[in-house]
């Protein structure tokens, strides 16, 4: 049975806040390694770990679960485009 909603508390924002400055963190170190490995299957694979290790306990697992969430997704998604609109590579 999931917790009752009560009413906000400063050291609930707090963590909170917390909590989005370490994803905010998370999704840069992922940004900076998958423009170095690519963002493809293996590139998002590297960069999930990296990006996981970096943020250290559960917010770094959480971070690494959601990012190969993202990258699966990301990649069924791009093989799914029509031909038509797909980016044009130079």
């Amino acid at each position: 049975m999931p917790e009752k909603i009560g009413m906000p508390s400063v050291t609930g924002v707090k963590d909170a806040m917390l909590d989005y400055a370490v994803g905010l963190g998370g999704g840069l170190v992922f940004a900076l390694s998958t423009a170095f490995t690519g963002s493809g299957l293996l590139g998002g694979l590297l960069g999930a770990g990296i990006a996981g290790s970096v943020v250290k306990g559960v917010r770094g697992t959480a971070i690494a679960t959601v990012l190969g969430f993202q990258t699966l997704i990301g990649a069924a998604s791009q093989n799914n485009t029509p031909a038509e609109t797909a980016p044009e590579v130079m």
